[in-house]
Order: C-alpha cells, then structure tokens, then sequence
C-alpha cells in the first residue's frame, strides 16, 4: 500500500463578477466553456455567439443566455466586460482584436493565433487598452501542475534535469493543423512554466501517414540553460489515451499521469549518487500526492474573472502566449525542413 499525502493548498472561492461574460464560439470546447460559465457566473453569462445550428444546445444548458450569430451584441453592450473566445484558432486574431477595440477583456483559446507577429500586436493593443488579455493555456491552471511547481521552487527535486512529456490518442485528427499545433502547445506552455525559461535550441521531427503535409505524430527536444533537456512526443494515431509528464531532478522526480483514474500525481525520492565515484541507484518506492479536485477550466475561468476585476496579470497572459507560439514556430520551422 503506497502512502499518501497531501501537499495541496485551499483554493479558496474568488468572489463572482458584477458585470457579464460572453462566450464566442460553442463548438465542442466552447460548449465546455459555456458550461463552467454558467456554473460559476450564472446569469451573468449573457451571451452566447454562434452558428443558429448551436442555439439549442445552449439553451438546454441555460435558457437565460442570449444567443446570437452577430457578434456586435456582444460589442455594443457595455454591461459584457469579458469575452471567452472558442473559435477556431484561424480566426482568434480577428475576433481578440475586435473585441479588444471595444474595451473588452478577453480570455482566448490557445494558440492565441497562428502567426507570433499577430500575437505581439494583440498584445501591444491589450496593454495600451489596459485591458486583460488572457490565453487559455489551460494546464498553467491544473493544480497538479501547479503542485509540481511549488515542488520545484522548494527545492524537493534538487536540480531540475529534464523533463519529458507524451500526449498521445487516436483522434480527434485535423486536416487544417498538424499534431504539433493541435496537441503540443499545452506540454510547451507547461514545460516552459517549469522551468520558468524559453530554450535556448528546439529541434523536431515528425510523420505524415493520413494526410499531405500534416504531421500526425511529431517529437520536439528542447535545450534550456543550465543543461536542462525537455522532449515533447505528441500523437493522433496511438492505441490508447496517455497523458505522462515526467519531470527528474538530481535528488527526486514526479510523474503526473492525467490519463489514470487513481494515482495521477507520484512523488519518486529516487536518483542517482555519486559514491567514491561511482553512480548509485537510491531506489525507493513512490508517494501519491493529492491535490484539489476542481477542474482545470473552472479554475482558469475564475482566475480571468479576477485578473479582471483586481487587475491583475494572468498567468497566462500575452507575453506567456508569445513565447509558446514562438516556441512552436522553432519547431515548425525544423519539421519543414524534414
């Protein structure tokens, strides 16, 4: 019987908004979003912007939300304060920079567009407005990985080494963006919120099996100062679902599993000691480490809602978007070459 504990801080319950949110975009994550909305804010989610085909999936989860094909109810009503847009990410630029114009807050879904150069000027407009411009990086607000974290800056795994993290599953595959741009932004915003840098060279390899010049399963290695090492394996045609981030210390290492039911967060004091030269395995056996179970997407909701009325700066603000799509356009860059 491994042992537990519990390492986890209180999540404590942000006061809700006095103004009114709005959700563009209710595909499949946009209906999540309009969800955890509605669970947190009530009535104060206003609007929801769609297709008409949308409508009545939106009403079965609330029938107090206006809902609209036209985006300019949302611009014009000074009572919407924060916008969550869940469009696809083609048309994040536009929308974020629209809506930014009208003094809006925005949490957009990440990647926070295609190009970096647009994400710069979405930025540059966010600051001069004094407005929140958030991105939905969601593991940044994953109390597990923040647990790993606060490990981290304790000192409990000694000095970081590397990192390596696996997002595989069969499906859902795209035919307008490869894996890399579809799966590995999360495992990049966490990896560089890990090591609190941006590497210094990023290489990436990658296949195409289903499709003309999209990758379907890519492998991007990334090399941060102070020899810390970090590689990204990311795939739509796997037999089953893992979601394995592995992070080795020289004195202990974590494993964070999200794909298990039970056990998701390990604790290994385990490693390698030099003794009169030679390297010995200190082998012991893993500790569970709890932590809060709210989910990931309310708290990142709540974490918009007070950036926005404590004006704060997000976690995953613009600068942090930038240099995860910068980040993914290195990669990028290295599987045309291929």
């Amino acid at each position: 019987m491994h042992s537990k504990i519990s390492w986890g801080k209180n999540y404590t319950k942000h006061k809700m908004t006095d103004f009114s949110i709005a959700v563009v975009g209710c595909g499949k994550w946009g209906m999540n979003h309009v969800k955890t909305a509605c669970k947190l804010f009530g009535d104060k989610l206003k609007y929801c912007i769609d297709s008409a085909d949308k409508e009545k999936a939106v009403k079965d989860i609330s029938g107090s939300i206006i809902f609209s094909e036209d985006i300019s109810k949302v611009i014009e009503d000074a009572d919407v304060k924060g916008v969550i847009v869940s469009t696809p990410a083609e048309t994040h630029f536009e929308i974020t920079k629209k809506l930014l114009n009208a003094g809006k807050h925005v949490l957009v879904e990440k990647p926070i567009t295609l190009k970096s150069e647009e994400a710069v000027i979405l930025n540059d407009l966010a600051i001069s407005k004094r407005l929140i411009l958030m991105v939905g990086h969601l593991l940044l607000y994953h109390p597990a990985v923040l647990k790993i974290k606060e490990l981290l800056d304790e000192g409990r795994l000694g000095k970081l080494q590397y990192i390596y993290s696996n997002r595989l599953n069969l499906g859902t595959v795209r035919t307008e963006e490869n894996i890399l741009w579809s799966f590995a932004p999360h495992d990049i915003s966490v990896i560089q919120f890990l090591t609190g840098d941006i590497p210094e060279k990023v290489n990436a390899t990658g296949s195409v099996f289903l499709t003309k010049n999209i990758q379907d399963t890519t492998l991007t290695v990334m090399k941060f100062k102070n020899n810390i090492h970090a590689h990204i394996y990311v795939s739509w045609l796997h037999p089953f679902k893992e979601q394995r981030l592995v992070i080795i210390g020289d004195k202990s290492m974590i494993v964070f599993e999200d794909s298990l039911k039970d056990n998701k967060l390990k604790f290994y004091p385990k490693g390698i000691e030099m003794v009169n030269g030679i390297p010995v395995k200190r082998d012991e056996d893993f500790i569970n480490i709890e932590f809060d179970s709210t989910s990931p997407l309310e708290l990142e909701q709540k974490h918009f809602a007070e950036c926005i009325t404590q004006k704060k700066t997000p976690r995953s603000d613009g600068k942090n978007a930038i240099e995860v799509l910068e980040t993914l356009e290195r990669a990028q860059k290295e599987l045309i070459k291929i």
